[in-house]
């Protein structure tokens, strides 16, 4: 079982991801494995980062969404998902929050690949607009 605390680079986030999709090494690795490759499709220079002792991350300008494995469900919870857009209904969980907004992928279920890649880049323009906002730019 992966418990690091933080990784120091993205090459060390990226070998995390890597060692916990194997480590799955069920549905859930396979999900989270399809589910990254959307992401980096989406936004080729989105950043992946390991926190909360196990959790994989993607950022660009900030967090877009997490990627969590349950034993029922891989859950992607988007950081600003109520602010975005979703009108092929993909949000399914956390739907009563003020800001986060998560899908849970259940075994033997698909994501509309397109819909999700547009939540993603919906995403990151929430992202980068709040970044402008407030005057500052980071990945």
């Amino acid at each position: 079982m992966l418990y690091m605390k933080g990784p120091d680079t993205v090459e060390s986030a990226s070998a995390f991801i890597d060692e916990k999709i194997k480590e799955l090494g069920d549905w859930r690795g396979k999900t989270l494995a399809h589910v990254r490759k959307l992401i980096h499709d989406a936004d080729p220079d989105i950043v992946e980062e390991w926190k909360w002792m196990g959790t994989p991350v993607w950022s660009h300008d900030g967090i877009v969404c997490t990627g969590e494995s349950y034993k029922q469900v891989v859950k992607f919870t988007f950081a600003r998902g109520a602010s975005i857009e979703d009108p092929k209904k993909l949000f399914n969980s956390s739907l009563e929050g003020n800001v986060r907004r998560a899908i849970d992928l259940r075994e033997g279920e698909k994501i509309n690949e397109a819909a999700f890649k547009q939540l993603i880049r919906a995403a990151v323009a929430a992202n980068s607009a709040a970044q402008a906002q407030r005057g500052t730019k980071k990945k």
